[in-house]
Protein backbone atom coordinates (compact mmCIF):
# COMPACT_ATOMS: atom_id res chain seq x y z
CA UNK A 1 0.00 0.00 0.00
CA UNK A 2 1.40 3.53 -0.81
CA UNK A 3 0.42 6.16 1.59
CA UNK A 4 1.21 9.86 1.73
CA UNK A 5 0.51 11.53 5.29
CA UNK A 6 0.35 15.12 6.13
CA UNK A 7 0.00 17.00 9.17
CA UNK A 8 2.09 19.41 11.13
CA UNK A 9 2.60 22.06 13.07
CA UNK A 10 3.34 20.21 16.85
CA UNK A 11 3.89 16.76 17.99
CA UNK A 12 0.54 16.60 18.35
CA UNK A 13 -0.08 16.21 14.56
CA UNK A 14 3.13 14.41 13.11
CA UNK A 15 3.06 11.86 16.24
CA UNK A 16 -0.38 10.19 14.78
CA UNK A 17 0.85 10.16 11.33
CA UNK A 18 3.83 8.36 12.25
CA UNK A 19 1.72 5.39 14.33
CA UNK A 20 -0.16 5.40 11.48
CA UNK A 21 2.54 4.66 9.18
CA UNK A 22 4.14 2.23 11.99
CA UNK A 23 0.48 0.64 11.67
CA UNK A 24 0.90 0.32 8.02
CA UNK A 25 4.50 -1.44 8.41
CA UNK A 26 3.73 -3.80 11.34
CA UNK A 27 0.06 -4.98 8.82
CA UNK A 28 2.28 -5.18 5.20
CA UNK A 29 6.17 -4.78 5.32
CA UNK A 30 5.75 -3.77 1.87
CA UNK A 31 4.12 -0.55 2.81
CA UNK A 32 5.40 2.92 1.12
CA UNK A 33 5.09 6.43 2.41
CA UNK A 34 5.35 9.91 1.66
CA UNK A 35 4.77 12.88 4.03
CA UNK A 36 4.00 16.42 2.74
CA UNK A 37 4.45 18.63 5.55
CA UNK A 38 5.16 22.37 5.87
CA UNK A 39 8.68 24.15 5.76
CA UNK A 40 8.34 26.00 9.13
CA UNK A 41 6.89 23.33 11.17
CA UNK A 42 8.47 20.48 13.84
CA UNK A 43 7.26 17.56 10.99
CA UNK A 44 10.84 19.00 8.42
CA UNK A 45 13.14 17.54 11.61
CA UNK A 46 10.97 15.23 13.38
CA UNK A 47 9.61 13.21 10.22
CA UNK A 48 13.11 12.56 8.48
CA UNK A 49 14.37 11.01 11.76
CA UNK A 50 11.57 8.48 11.68
CA UNK A 51 12.88 7.43 8.50
CA UNK A 52 9.96 8.44 6.79
CA UNK A 53 10.45 10.14 3.26
CA UNK A 54 9.73 14.20 3.37
CA UNK A 55 8.72 16.62 1.02
CA UNK A 56 7.18 20.18 2.11
CA UNK A 57 5.29 23.23 0.96
CA UNK A 58 5.16 26.54 2.25
CA UNK A 59 2.00 27.50 4.13
CA UNK A 60 0.66 29.50 6.77
CA UNK A 61 -2.49 29.19 8.56
CA UNK A 62 -5.68 32.22 8.62
CA UNK A 63 -5.33 34.59 11.10
CA UNK A 64 -9.13 34.99 12.60
CA UNK A 65 -9.12 39.22 11.92
CA UNK A 66 -8.99 40.93 8.70
CA UNK A 67 -5.41 40.87 7.64
CA UNK A 68 -2.92 41.20 4.64
CA UNK A 69 -1.26 37.97 5.78
CA UNK A 70 -4.68 36.36 4.93
CA UNK A 71 -4.30 37.23 1.35
CA UNK A 72 -0.81 35.98 1.33
CA UNK A 73 -2.27 32.83 2.79
CA UNK A 74 -4.60 31.95 0.19
CA UNK A 75 -1.68 32.27 -2.54
CA UNK A 76 0.07 30.08 -0.65
CA UNK A 77 -3.06 27.71 -0.87
CA UNK A 78 -3.16 27.83 -4.25
CA UNK A 79 0.30 27.05 -4.68
CA UNK A 80 0.39 24.37 -2.22
CA UNK A 81 -2.39 22.92 -4.12
CA UNK A 82 -0.68 22.87 -7.09
CA UNK A 83 2.83 22.03 -5.87
CA UNK A 84 1.19 18.87 -3.82
CA UNK A 85 -1.05 17.69 -6.78
CA UNK A 86 2.21 17.51 -8.65
CA UNK A 87 4.07 15.12 -5.57
CA UNK A 88 1.14 13.29 -5.30
CA UNK A 89 0.69 12.23 -9.39
CA UNK A 90 4.66 11.61 -9.40
CA UNK A 91 3.96 9.18 -5.77
CA UNK A 92 0.87 7.47 -6.64
CA UNK A 93 -0.70 6.51 -3.20
CA UNK A 94 -3.28 4.18 -2.89
CA UNK A 95 -4.70 6.57 0.14
CA UNK A 96 -4.13 10.52 1.57
CA UNK A 97 -3.97 10.40 5.20
CA UNK A 98 -4.31 14.14 7.20
CA UNK A 99 -3.37 14.57 10.81
CA UNK A 100 -4.42 18.04 11.20
CA UNK A 101 -2.53 21.46 11.11
CA UNK A 102 -2.93 23.90 8.57
CA UNK A 103 -0.26 22.46 6.21
CA UNK A 104 -2.91 19.12 5.36
CA UNK A 105 -4.98 21.51 3.79
CA UNK A 106 -3.51 21.95 0.47
CA UNK A 107 -2.62 17.80 0.55
CA UNK A 108 -5.93 16.77 1.66
CA UNK A 109 -7.65 19.13 -0.81
CA UNK A 110 -5.24 18.22 -3.91
CA UNK A 111 -5.92 15.17 -3.32
CA UNK A 112 -9.92 14.79 -2.99
CA UNK A 113 -9.70 16.80 -6.62
CA UNK A 114 -7.72 13.69 -8.36
CA UNK A 115 -9.91 11.31 -6.98
CA UNK A 116 -7.67 9.55 -4.25
CA UNK A 117 -9.01 8.35 -1.43
CA UNK A 118 -8.59 10.58 1.80
CA UNK A 119 -8.94 10.63 5.07
CA UNK A 120 -8.83 13.54 7.83
CA UNK A 121 -7.84 12.70 11.44
CA UNK A 122 -9.20 14.99 14.15
CA UNK A 123 -7.78 14.56 17.57
CA UNK A 124 -9.54 17.73 19.74
CA UNK A 125 -13.15 17.44 20.91
CA UNK A 126 -13.61 20.51 19.13
CA UNK A 127 -12.73 20.32 15.51
CA UNK A 128 -9.83 22.52 13.93
CA UNK A 129 -10.61 24.89 11.22
CA UNK A 130 -8.71 22.93 8.57
CA UNK A 131 -10.58 19.94 9.25
CA UNK A 132 -13.71 21.69 9.03
CA UNK A 133 -12.81 22.74 5.21
CA UNK A 134 -11.93 19.58 4.35
CA UNK A 135 -14.89 17.68 5.84
CA UNK A 136 -17.46 18.26 2.53
CA UNK A 137 -14.21 17.01 0.45
CA UNK A 138 -12.66 13.66 2.12
CA UNK A 139 -13.77 9.97 1.71
CA UNK A 140 -13.74 9.66 5.75
CA UNK A 141 -13.68 11.73 9.03
CA UNK A 142 -11.90 9.87 11.64
CA UNK A 143 -12.45 11.08 15.25
CA UNK A 144 -10.84 10.90 18.80
CA UNK A 145 -13.04 11.43 20.76
CA UNK A 146 -16.46 9.03 21.18
CA UNK A 147 -19.51 11.33 21.07
CA UNK A 148 -17.39 14.27 18.82
CA UNK A 149 -19.00 12.67 14.87
CA UNK A 150 -22.13 15.16 14.95
CA UNK A 151 -19.32 17.63 14.34
CA UNK A 152 -18.86 16.55 11.19
CA UNK A 153 -22.99 16.43 10.04
CA UNK A 154 -21.76 17.49 6.42
CA UNK A 155 -18.95 14.35 6.08
CA UNK A 156 -19.53 11.61 3.89
CA UNK A 157 -19.09 9.24 6.60
CA UNK A 158 -17.58 9.17 10.28
CA UNK A 159 -16.00 6.79 12.24
CA UNK A 160 -14.52 6.86 15.68
CA UNK A 161 -11.20 5.63 15.97
CA UNK A 162 -9.00 7.19 18.98
CA UNK A 163 -6.02 8.85 18.30
CA UNK A 164 -3.00 6.04 16.94
CA UNK A 165 -0.64 7.47 19.10
CA UNK A 166 -2.55 5.42 21.88
CA UNK A 167 -1.50 1.93 19.88
CA UNK A 168 2.13 3.18 19.95
CA UNK A 169 2.11 4.25 23.42
CA UNK A 170 0.38 0.93 24.80
CA UNK A 171 3.08 -1.24 23.43
CA UNK A 172 6.00 0.76 25.82
CA UNK A 173 8.31 -0.46 28.28
CA UNK A 174 8.06 0.28 31.89
CA UNK A 175 11.65 -0.99 32.33
CA UNK A 176 13.16 1.18 29.79
CA UNK A 177 11.20 3.87 31.24
CA UNK A 178 12.82 3.88 34.35
CA UNK A 179 16.36 3.27 32.96
CA UNK A 180 16.31 5.83 30.46
CA UNK A 181 15.10 8.34 33.62
CA UNK A 182 17.95 7.10 35.93
CA UNK A 183 15.84 5.84 39.26
CA UNK A 184 15.03 2.86 40.55
CA UNK A 185 12.66 0.73 39.51
CA UNK A 186 9.51 1.07 40.80
CA UNK A 187 10.14 4.38 41.90
CA UNK A 188 6.45 6.79 41.72
CA UNK A 189 6.99 8.94 39.30
CA UNK A 190 5.14 12.53 39.00
CA UNK A 191 6.31 13.61 35.04
CA UNK A 192 5.41 17.24 34.30
CA UNK A 193 5.61 17.86 31.04
CA UNK A 194 4.53 21.58 29.15
CA UNK A 195 4.18 20.12 25.17
CA UNK A 196 6.43 19.40 22.64
CA UNK A 197 7.70 23.15 22.49
CA UNK A 198 7.38 23.58 26.43
CA UNK A 199 5.11 25.90 28.22
CA UNK A 200 6.08 29.33 30.07
CA UNK A 201 3.83 29.47 32.69
CA UNK A 202 4.57 25.77 33.91
CA UNK A 203 8.05 26.81 33.89
CA UNK A 204 7.21 29.62 35.90
CA UNK A 205 5.43 27.38 37.98
CA UNK A 206 7.95 24.49 38.37
CA UNK A 207 10.37 27.03 39.49
CA UNK A 208 8.25 28.27 42.44
CA UNK A 209 7.05 24.77 43.24
CA UNK A 210 10.34 23.55 43.25
CA UNK A 211 11.04 24.04 47.01
CA UNK A 212 8.40 22.40 48.32
CA UNK A 213 9.06 19.04 46.27
CA UNK A 214 10.61 17.47 49.05
CA UNK A 215 7.80 16.77 51.57
CA UNK A 216 6.54 14.21 48.69
CA UNK A 217 7.65 11.32 50.33
CA UNK A 218 9.56 8.75 47.92
CA UNK A 219 8.38 10.74 44.89
CA UNK A 220 11.02 11.52 41.28
CA UNK A 221 9.50 14.02 40.09
CA UNK A 222 10.69 14.29 36.00
CA UNK A 223 10.37 17.82 34.86
CA UNK A 224 10.59 18.86 30.82
CA UNK A 225 10.71 21.65 30.23
CA UNK A 226 10.62 22.32 25.96
CA UNK A 227 14.20 22.65 24.86
CA UNK A 228 14.20 26.56 24.46
CA UNK A 229 13.41 26.91 28.06
CA UNK A 230 15.90 24.69 29.31
CA UNK A 231 18.87 26.54 30.53
CA UNK A 232 16.91 29.69 32.57
CA UNK A 233 14.40 26.79 33.96
CA UNK A 234 17.33 24.70 34.91
CA UNK A 235 19.47 27.57 36.26
CA UNK A 236 16.63 28.92 37.82
CA UNK A 237 15.52 26.12 39.87
CA UNK A 238 19.24 25.34 40.97
CA UNK A 239 19.31 28.98 42.39
CA UNK A 240 16.54 28.59 44.24
CA UNK A 241 17.61 25.29 46.00
CA UNK A 242 21.05 26.05 45.89
CA UNK A 243 22.19 22.60 44.23
CA UNK A 244 19.78 20.14 41.99
CA UNK A 245 17.88 17.28 44.28
CA UNK A 246 18.26 13.60 43.43
CA UNK A 247 14.25 14.38 43.55
CA UNK A 248 14.37 16.27 40.98
CA UNK A 249 14.96 15.49 36.89
CA UNK A 250 15.08 18.86 34.90
CA UNK A 251 15.41 17.95 30.99
CA UNK A 252 14.77 19.76 27.62
CA UNK A 253 13.24 16.95 25.90
CA UNK A 254 12.53 12.93 26.34
CA UNK A 255 13.04 11.44 22.55
CA UNK A 256 11.47 7.81 23.90
CA UNK A 257 8.01 9.30 25.41
CA UNK A 258 6.24 6.45 25.30
CA UNK A 259 8.44 4.41 27.61
CA UNK A 260 8.71 7.64 30.25
CA UNK A 261 5.01 7.90 30.46
CA UNK A 262 4.89 3.74 31.23
CA UNK A 263 6.83 3.82 34.34
CA UNK A 264 4.40 7.52 35.30
CA UNK A 265 2.20 7.43 38.26
CA UNK A 266 1.07 11.18 37.58
CA UNK A 267 1.50 13.55 34.53
CA UNK A 268 0.69 17.21 34.66
CA UNK A 269 0.45 18.45 31.36
CA UNK A 270 -0.81 20.84 28.90
CA UNK A 271 -4.41 19.08 27.51
CA UNK A 272 -3.59 18.10 23.51
CA UNK A 273 -5.65 15.18 22.11
CA UNK A 274 -2.25 13.44 21.28
CA UNK A 275 -1.19 13.12 24.45
CA UNK A 276 -4.72 12.77 26.13
CA UNK A 277 -4.77 9.29 23.82
CA UNK A 278 -1.34 8.58 25.03
CA UNK A 279 -1.80 8.98 28.83
CA UNK A 280 -5.27 7.23 28.66
CA UNK A 281 -4.20 4.31 26.77
CA UNK A 282 -1.85 3.37 29.83
CA UNK A 283 -4.13 4.24 32.22
CA UNK A 284 -2.22 7.65 34.10
CA UNK A 285 -3.85 10.20 36.21
CA UNK A 286 -3.31 13.59 35.12
CA UNK A 287 -3.60 17.00 36.21
CA UNK A 288 -4.07 19.02 32.88
CA UNK A 289 -3.49 23.14 31.97
CA UNK A 290 -4.80 23.36 29.21
CA UNK A 291 -3.32 26.19 26.85
CA UNK A 292 -5.41 29.06 26.42
CA UNK A 293 -3.70 29.91 23.59
CA UNK A 294 -5.48 27.42 21.18
CA UNK A 295 -7.99 27.96 18.33
CA UNK A 296 -11.93 27.54 20.18
CA UNK A 297 -10.16 27.19 23.46
CA UNK A 298 -10.20 23.06 22.24
CA UNK A 299 -7.54 21.63 24.87
CA UNK A 300 -10.16 23.09 27.78
CA UNK A 301 -12.52 20.85 25.73
CA UNK A 302 -10.16 17.91 26.16
CA UNK A 303 -9.60 18.43 29.78
CA UNK A 304 -12.90 18.46 30.32
CA UNK A 305 -14.02 15.26 28.72
CA UNK A 306 -10.96 13.45 30.82
CA UNK A 307 -12.12 15.57 33.69
CA UNK A 308 -15.90 14.16 33.49
CA UNK A 309 -14.48 10.64 33.30
CA UNK A 310 -13.14 10.74 36.58
CA UNK A 311 -9.36 10.29 34.78
CA UNK A 312 -8.38 14.32 35.69
CA UNK A 313 -8.26 17.51 37.47
CA UNK A 314 -8.54 20.21 35.28
CA UNK A 315 -6.25 23.70 36.00
CA UNK A 316 -7.05 26.55 34.11
CA UNK A 317 -3.54 28.66 33.35
CA UNK A 318 -4.79 31.73 35.12
CA UNK A 319 -5.78 30.04 38.35
CA UNK A 320 -1.88 27.92 38.26
CA UNK A 321 1.03 29.12 40.34
CA UNK A 322 3.48 27.07 41.90
CA UNK A 323 1.76 26.52 45.43
CA UNK A 324 -1.52 25.65 43.57
CA UNK A 325 0.25 23.13 41.43
CA UNK A 326 2.12 21.14 44.33
CA UNK A 327 -0.83 20.76 46.56
CA UNK A 328 -2.45 19.16 43.58
CA UNK A 329 0.09 17.03 43.14
CA UNK A 330 0.21 16.26 47.13
CA UNK A 331 -3.60 15.27 46.79
CA UNK A 332 -3.23 12.71 44.42
CA UNK A 333 0.22 11.34 45.65
CA UNK A 334 -0.94 11.04 48.97
CA UNK A 335 -3.88 9.57 48.56
CA UNK A 336 -3.15 6.24 46.97
CA UNK A 337 -6.57 4.85 46.59
CA UNK A 338 -7.90 8.06 45.07
CA UNK A 339 -5.09 7.78 42.62
CA UNK A 340 -5.53 4.39 41.74
CA UNK A 341 -9.30 5.16 41.13
CA UNK A 342 -8.14 8.39 38.67
CA UNK A 343 -6.18 5.40 37.06
CA UNK A 344 -8.36 2.91 35.91
CA UNK A 345 -10.62 5.65 35.20
CA UNK A 346 -7.93 6.92 32.36
CA UNK A 347 -7.50 3.43 31.31
CA UNK A 348 -11.65 3.06 30.54
CA UNK A 349 -10.97 6.15 28.82
CA UNK A 350 -8.50 4.85 26.50
CA UNK A 351 -8.35 3.44 23.05
CA UNK A 352 -5.31 1.59 22.65
CA UNK A 353 -6.11 -0.33 18.94
CA UNK A 354 -7.02 2.95 17.63
CA UNK A 355 -4.26 2.60 15.03
CA UNK A 356 -5.77 -0.91 14.00
CA UNK A 357 -9.37 0.60 13.52
CA UNK A 358 -7.36 3.58 11.62
CA UNK A 359 -5.59 1.52 8.84
CA UNK A 360 -8.38 -0.60 8.57
CA UNK A 361 -10.79 2.21 7.62
CA UNK A 362 -7.67 3.26 5.43
CA UNK A 363 -7.41 0.25 3.67
CA UNK A 364 -10.87 -0.15 3.10
CA UNK A 365 -10.78 2.91 0.86
CA UNK A 366 -7.05 1.64 -0.52
CA UNK A 367 -8.69 -1.34 -2.08
CA UNK A 368 -11.74 1.03 -3.30
CA UNK A 369 -8.91 2.83 -5.60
Amino acid sequence: MRVVLSGGGTGGHIYPAVAIARQCEAENPDSTFLYIGGTRGLESKLVPQENIPFQSIDITGFRRKLSVDNLKTVMRFIQGVRKSKKMLKEFKPDVVIGTGGYVCGPVVYAAAKLGIPSVIHEQNAIPGLTNKFLTRYVDTVAVSFEGSEKAFSGAKRVVYTGNPRATTVAKASRDRGFATLGVPMDSRVVLVVGGSRGAKAINIAMVDMAPMLEKLDDVHVVYVTGESYFDETREAIRSSLGTMPNHLHVLPYVHNMPEVLACTSLIVNRAGASFLAEITSLGIPSILIPSPNVTNNHQEANARTLEGGGASVTMLEKDLSGKALYEAIARIMNDEAARKRMAAASRELGKPDAAEVLVKEIQRLAVRR
